[in-house]
């Protein structure tokens, strides 16, 4: 299965504030998913911006618009994308536990 999110680390059992347009809540809006809104794409990017460095997070929002493209970076051979992807993994990790309901 791939996450199609972006995760970060906030306070224990506190959902993170909607925070500024960023990457990847430009993204998770722009690809007009039924469950996507501003509080959830918020609190996706307030995580995102936690764990992910802008980098990965223009990576991360590329697989919004094409998801095969998070299916070639995870069976990629190439080390950066190994480590991107544990981080990515993490931050969806993260992500789904910290914006659930929001």
């Amino acid at each position: 299965m791939v996450l199609i999110l972006a995760v970060g680390m906030a306070g224990v059992g506190s959902v993170p504030q909607v925070a500024e347009a960023g990457l990847i809540s430009r993204a998770c809006l722009k690809a007009d998913r039924k469950a996507a809104s501003r509080s959830l794409c918020g609190c996706i990017q307030s995580v995102a911006n936690k764990t992910l460095t802008r980098s990965d997070q223009k990576m991360a929002a590329s697989f919004f618009k094409d998801p095969h493209k998070a299916q070639v970076i995870r069976q990629s051979d190439r080390v950066n994308h190994e480590k991107f992807w544990q981080k990515y993994k993490a931050f969806g990790k993260t992500a789904e536990a910290m914006c659930r309901g929001a």
